[in-house]
């Protein structure tokens, strides 16, 4: 997992990890969750790929596009 930038300052998310068909969000309650293609949606998941790598953003999207669509909570 990599850091999360989080350039707005307020975020929830604390890292991410990406891979070709999805994305794993780690917050800072410490828990996990894998987004993918099947169960979030193909471009769902590449928009959270371009929100985490630019540091901004995931968050809200997660909160307002994606909330249950996950495909399993890791932790």
């Amino acid at each position: 997992m990599q850091p999360y930038a989080n350039r707005g300052g307020d975020s929830g998310i604390q890292s991410f990890e990406l891979a070709p068909n999805s994305i794993t969000v780690g917050f800072k309650d410490g828990s996990q969750y894998l987004y993918d293609h099947s169960a979030t949606g193909q471009n769902n998941v590449e928009r959270m790929k371009q929100l985490a790598t630019s540091g901004q953003g995931l968050n809200e999207f997660i909160n307002r596009q994606v909330r249950t669509m996950y495909a399993q909570k890791l932790r």
